[in-house]
């Protein structure tokens, strides 16, 4: 939730000036919802995806306050982050919900973006690869696995969120090969092909390490997506 109208146009043209520059990575950006009418205009023709922060559970009705899957796709909208762990820790969005709005995107032809991953606490506990399982369970048993064949998955450790630190590489690889290997078991080829991003902290400085790791395939980007000349830097990471 930053920035308006202004500092929106202003980022997104700093962004289509320069990415041409960028030929390995698919770059897409979320925004608020009432920004998405103007940024669908500026982003036409160009190579950046289209996304939303959220999505409703709900395909239409008496859901004052929640913005649907058909409305995101008349403009354009190809993108949505689901699970979004600000949605579930301060919103208290649990995993059934978050199950529903996946779902939701996947019906619309919306391709989610689900967001898992563990607090400090239950990262001490020993307790990360349970709660990551528990939030994939979710999903499987609201949309099956297939349905990972049309999505992507973000790992974002919570404690490394907006904290400035950042899971080292070792770290997220074991948990995003924990994913990988947890969707193998129902599916290879979808576990194969599934796109795991890391989410905690990501900046121009850790994105090639992070990148290089076998399981991580790109980035789900929060505060350095704010700078222009940062987040493409992240892309040329890549």
């Amino acid at each position: 939730m930053n920035g308006g109208r202004g500092f929106s146009k202003e980022l997104l043209r700093e962004l289509l000036s320069s990415i041409d520059t960028v030929h390995r990575a698919d770059v897409g950006v979320c925004v608020p919802f009432v920004l998405i009418p103007d940024a669908a205009d500026q982003l036409m023709g160009s190579q950046i995806l289209l996304g939303s922060q959220n999505i409703a559970d709900q395909e239409s009705g008496a859901y004052t306050g929640e913005v649907s899957g058909a409305m995101l796709g008349e403009f354009g909208c190809k993108l949505a982050i689901v699970g979004h762990s600000e949605r579930r820790s301060l919103y208290g969005e649990s995993s059934q919900l978050v199950a529903q709005r996946y779902s939701q995107a996947i019906k619309c032809g919306i391709t989610p973006i689900l967001c898992v991953g563990e607090t400090l606490e239950q990262r001490e506990q020993g307790k990360a690869f349970e709660v990551i399982n528990q939030q994939i369970s979710a999903v499987l048993d609201e949309a099956g696995v297939e349905s990972l064949g049309r999505s992507i998955v973000a790992y974002e450790p919570v404690w490394a969120i907006g904290t400035g630190q950042t899971a080292t590489t070792d770290q997220a690889q074991e948990v995003h090969r924990y994913i990988r290997q947890r969707v193998a078991e129902l599916d290879q080829s979808v576990a194969k092909n599934l796109r795991i991003l890391y989410g905690g902290s990501v900046n121009p400085d850790n994105a090639a390490s992070l990148f290089a790791m076998p399981d991580i395939d790109g980035g789900l980007i929060g505060g350095a997506s704010l700078q222009a000349s940062a987040f493409l830097s992240i892309c040329n990471s890549v």
